[in-house]
């Protein structure tokens, strides 16, 4: 299993950011991550210094978003539903996108979905729910 460090992941983006910006060609993930980045130009700054990046203490920026772990999150989302995993998911993002007329939109809504389940199973000590997640995207997806 893949397990990058938050340097790591850091550099990607930023990596897959100036790939895009020169034109030059990408790997697959690097495309789907520009696709992202492409939906968020306010992360631009962030992701022009690959080293500044990696110094940030994102944490330490009360009311700032991390853009790192935000595109992370929209890149495990659109894994997740190419792959149906866990099962269910992309049936309940494809009808959420349909609902608010945004993949966008829908990804921020099943964003709140998965930190919920993350924070669920840190706090129990659990393995994460798959099912309660897959639940509380659908119901956003047929609830106003």
């Amino acid at each position: 299993m893949f397990n990058p460090t938050q340097a790591e992941v850091r550099r990607f983006f930023c990596a897959a950011h100036a790939k895009q910006q020169a034109g030059q060609p990408m790997q697959a993930i690097e495309t789907l991550a520009a696709l992202w980045i492409a939906e968020h130009p306010e992360y631009r700054d962030d992701l022009a210094d690959a080293d500044a990046a990696v110094a940030r203490n994102y944490d330490a920026t009360p009311g700032r978003t991390n853009p790192f772990l935000h595109l992370s999150m929209h890149l495990s989302i659109s894994e997740q539903c190419s792959i149906d995993q866990p099962r269910g998911i992309r049936q309940a993002v494809e009808l959420l996108s349909r609902r608010l007329d945004s993949l966008h939109d829908a990804h921020h809504a099943a964003m709140e979905c998965l930190g919920e389940m993350l924070w669920q199973a840190q706090r129990t000590g659990r393995a994460p729910d798959g099912e309660a997640y897959v639940a509380c995207v659908q119901r956003r997806a047929t609830h106003d």
